[in-house]
């Protein structure tokens, strides 16, 4: 490797080499030939001739099928030193490979016929891999869920104490996300479209030249470039380049996938400053140069970083979208250069990390209950206060002394650090008529958290197991991660 250069730390430690080829320049320039090739073969199939004779022969689509994957860089790199045209010099080197149909190779397109071709193919490749892992995530999430849907749990609200719910109930809430991170994925990935052969303004003015004015065979150009490109259409009109809200559409999908991951994190740092819950942690694994026993939640940590650099990232086609020009402006090449790639390089990173820490979750029931049984006395009360009306109590009475008695406990815990002894002081107050085993007959977590088992039940059946089904092809990703 080079080490008197900068490198992204995003393919170096982060994305996953299969994102990466799909960013890479073999894959962009490799494209480009498919391209030039599928436009060949549509001119050819249309009949594309002069004086009677075709333009475009068999001989030559042949020519270039044998030379589209071996990209002869050190020709394109030479003549872009010379040009600096990126297109054009790799028009020179691919003419260079195929002599015979040199003279055919991006006949009647533009630029942006090739660039904004390719990068539609690759967010469309990419997503489907976003895709691929988001699925794997919810698998994950939904198989957490289930095991722990019965294990009571305190919940927070504010970040305080509030009615319990379970652990695999709390998962469900970060599985819906993603589930709502899906249905937008699969709805922006199902209406995408090719940019087609439109020309320098998106008028086909070039076509009308070369097919004579012949409108009927020009209508046909850009479904069959769809066609062999693997998409069902093409953008209906265009400038020079495909609407660039189509970026914003994407990187909106990405940010948000990035704000759920974030969220999860978040929740799962705190549960580990808790004790309760916490990420994989390998044998050999260091948590801090210098405090040697910490066990530090820094994969979570990461996924909230990258997440944060995903959904700020978002702005980037927003603001571009906004300003382009007219027909066209290359203000947008350099940007999308570096928001495009680095949206999807980061998201593939994060859901690579939700992966390795909702697959490797410890669970620590014993500090769990312990926590919740500490709280449970408070959260009780109302049952408590139910069971002593039954017994001849006066409800409106026996509130008041709750709140009196709970004020004393909450004291005894908050300001001596004392033990929760709010059972012991409504056991002796005569105006409940209970005793100390009739109120710890109260204290079963289970009969605290509602619904939440079934709930749990029910959202895996009814919306994560469809989606599984359906994706089934897509299951059994485990992720790597590099550090």
């Amino acid at each position: 490797m080079n080490t008197d250069k900068y490198v992204s730390p995003l393919s170096e430690r982060y994305a996953s080499g299969e994102m990466q080829y799909i960013f890479s320049p073999d894959m962009k320039f490799r494209t480009w030939r498919r391209l030039w090739i599928a436009l060949a073969e549509t001119e050819m199939e249309l009949g594309l001739s002069q004086n009677g004779q075709p333009v475009i022969t068999q001989e030559q689509i042949d020519e270039l099928r044998a030379h589209a994957e071996d990209i002869n860089y050190d020709v394109a790199k030479a003549r872009e030193k010379e040009v600096r045209h990126d297109v054009m010099s790799h028009v020179y080197a691919y003419g260079k490979q195929c002599p015979k149909a040199a003279g055919i190779i991006h006949l009647g397109a533009t630029s942006c016929y090739v660039g904004d071709n390719t990068d539609i193919i690759v967010m469309r490749d990419a997503l489907r891999l976003v895709k691929k892992k988001l699925v794997n995530v919810i698998a994950e999430l939904a198989k957490f869920a289930d095991t722990y849907k019965n294990l009571p749990t305190l919940a927070f609200t504010h970040f305080q104490p509030a009615q319990p719910t379970t652990v695999g109930k709390r998962a469900t809430l970060w599985a819906q996300e993603f589930c709502l991170d899906l249905e937008d994925l699969e709805y922006v990935l199902s209406t995408m479209k090719l940019l087609g052969s439109k020309g320098t303004t998106g008028t086909q003015a070039s076509f009308l030249e070369l097919f004579d004015g012949d409108q009927a065979t020009i209508d046909k150009i850009d479904p069959m470039i769809a066609k062999k490109m693997g998409f069902e259409k093409c953008y209906p009109v265009s400038g020079q380049t495909y609407s660039r809200k189509v970026d914003t559409r994407i990187c909106n999908v990405l940010a948000g996938i990035a704000a759920s991951a974030h969220k999860m994190s978040n929740d799962i740092r705190l549960l580990q400053h808790l004790k309760e819950v916490e990420e994989p942690f390998e044998k050999s694994q260091i948590g801090s140069s210098a405090m040697a026993y910490k066990r530090n939640p820094m994969r979570s940590e990461r996924i909230a970083s990258l997440s944060r650099f995903v959904m700020v990232d978002a702005l980037n086609p927003a603001i571009t979208s906004a300003t382009q020009w007219f027909e066209r402006t290359l203000d947008d090449s350099a940007n999308k250069r570096l928001s495009i790639p680095e949206a999807f390089l980061a998201v593939d990173g994060i859901l690579d990390l939700c992966l390795n820490v909702v697959d490797g979750l410890v669970v620590y029931d014993k500090v769990i209950t312990k926590r919740l049984m500490s709280e449970l006395p408070f959260m009780a009360t109302e049952n408590i206060m139910m069971d002593a009306v039954k017994m001849g109590g006066n409800r409106q009475e026996l509130h008041e002394k709750i709140r009196e008695l709970s004020m004393i406990a909450g004291a005894n815990v908050k300001r001596e650090g004392r033990e929760n002894n709010l059972l012991e002081l409504i056991a002796n107050d005569p105006a409940f008529n209970m005793s100390i085993e009739d109120l710890e007959k109260t204290m079963d977590p289970a009969k605290y958290v509602g619904r939440a088992p079934l709930q749990v039940e029910k959202f895996l059946e009814e919306v994560v197991k469809p989606i599984l089904e359906e994706n089934k092809d897509l299951l059994g990703v485990k992720a790597h991660i590099n550090v």
